[in-house]
């Protein structure tokens, strides 16, 4: 991330009931050697879980984690009590994603998607490019 700006808080989630999260600690290590403050909640968390932690950790960013097949209703309830709560905090999803699903990942206004096999390269290229906007 760059020198000049604040860094980004990112929370990473894992909601539902999936207990795979090496995917999710990796990327929150390579986050936090980029440069961002990352918080990580742990296994599953409930949407209003990660929405209360969002909130709480006045976090920039939240990066939800799948590999269950439940990212879109878990996705959809987790940025309605966001916003319900007032948060404003752009929303990244990452894990097993199938490309049909993108389409509607975005309408519920996910601002980027890193299915399985993204190169940790182009997500930090992706946090890097967007951190001016995202943390204003």
């Amino acid at each position: 991330m760059s020198p000049d700006r604040r860094p980004l808080r990112v929370l990473v989630a894992k909601p539902g009931l999936d207990g795979h999260d090496k995917g999710a600690k990796v990327i929150a290590a390579i986050l936090r050697d980029a440069g961002c403050e990352v918080i990580y909640t742990g296994l599953h968390q409930t949407p209003a879980d990660v929405a209360r932690a969002a909130v709480q950790e006045d976090v920039d960013v939240l990066g939800l984690s799948f590999l269950s097949g439940v990212h879109l209703a878990l996705t959809a309830a987790t940025i309605e009590l966001l916003r319900a709560a007032g948060c404003r905090a752009v929303v990244v999803v990452g894990g097993n994603i199938p490309t049909r699903d993108i389409p509607a990942l975005e309408e519920l206004g996910v601002a980027a998607v890193f299915p399985g096999g993204t190169s940790y390269t182009e997500i930090v290229t992706w946090f890097d490019a967007h951190s001016h906007v995202i943390a204003g």
